[in-house]
């Protein structure tokens, strides 16, 4: 829903997490609880259908603003899956509590749940600009949308223009959201891409890892990646790379290590003597989901209808 940017599923996880007062200053419940009251009150489609969009909401390299605070094993960006529901734990973020904010002051019309016992809100109060902050991602039958994520201070103040000024044009509120903000960071290389995006609701957005060059004692050189293109799988990446090296289509690597940690992301490739570590990098990009595209398509409902948007319409 353009309202606020949730799919139904999503929407009914954090009305459930709301009914349990799981508020960000309050103690943490069992996911299985969250997902069985989920399934049993709002969305009757089995609590193994909600727990994997519970987990996503609580995903920092997913969602550039998360709506869920995990604890325990919420799947990392190498690909490795969550832990069961019944060893994880969840509450509502502060952006969470924001999108629920006065839901109990006639804000919002509700409707039936699917057994009549009880109403679900038709769409959250949204305070907080969902759509356009944590964007969106998914396929339905004939038609999918994919709606990046951007800086909320950025559509805060774009919001803001618009509020002064109704006639606001797209290029102007361009000043105030530049371009997608991803959560695992990367550099948007162009803004041509970006520019027809906003303008038409669709467009290609090129992304490259975030890289630079360290100097050896022994006067080699290595290449350190400290941020990746959004939606890459950092093993995947790794046995890539590896690969490349392995079958001799890239020559000038000698090494390839992971380094991340809780210090944040870090992967060292170190180079043969005389490499150039330019060249290195280029190819690295050809071969490589160390450069890649996010396709936008920000279509979303509006009015029971999906529609494509622009900038300024979103």
């Amino acid at each position: 829903d353009v309202r606020d940017g949730l799919k139904p599923s999503q929407r009914r996880i954090l009305v459930a997490m709301n009914d349990l007062n799981l508020a960000p200053g309050r103690g943490f419940r069992k996911c299985a609880k969250i997902a069985g009251d989920t399934s049993g009150n709002y969305h009757p489609h089995g609590e193994a259908i909600v727990y994997p969009t519970l987990v996503h909401m609580a995903q920092d390299f997913r969602l550039r603003y998360i709506m869920v605070d995990g604890q325990g094993n919420f799947g990392s960006i190498d690909g490795y899956p969550p832990a069961a529901m019944r060893y994880t734990e969840a509450r509502l973020s502060h952006a969470a509590t924001e999108m629920l904010a006065d839901i109990d002051r006639d804000t919002v019309d509700f409707v039936a749940n699917y057994d009549e016992t009880r109403e679900e809100p038709e769409v959250l109060p949204s305070r907080f600009p969902n759509l356009l902050c944590n964007g969106s991602n998914g396929i339905a039958v004939g038609m999918a949308t994919k709606i990046p994520p951007h800086n909320v201070t950025e559509v805060c103040d774009a919001l803001v223009a618009l509020i002064d000024d109704p006639e606001i044009t797209i290029d102007s509120l361009m000043e105030h959201i530049k371009a997608p903000d991803f959560p695992t960071g990367g550099v948007i290389y162009g803004i041509q891409g970006v520019r027809q995006a906003y303008r038409t609701g669709r467009g290609i957005v090129h992304m490259r890892a975030r890289t630079h060059i360290e100097q050896q004692k022994d006067k080699r050189e290595r290449i350190i990646v400290t941020e990746i293109p959004f939606l890459v799988d950092k093993s995947t990446l790794l046995e890539k790379m590896a690969d490349l090296v392995r079958h001799k289509v890239i020559e000038d690597i000698s090494n390839i290590r992971d380094e991340s940690g809780r210090g944040g992301l870090r992967i060292v490739i170190e180079l043969k003597r005389d490499a150039v570590p330019k060249v290195v990098i280029n190819n690295l990009y050809k071969f490589t989901q160390l450069a890649t595209t996010f396709a936008v398509n920000a279509l979303a409902i509006d009015h029971g209808r999906p529609k494509t948007l622009n900038l300024k319409e979103m």
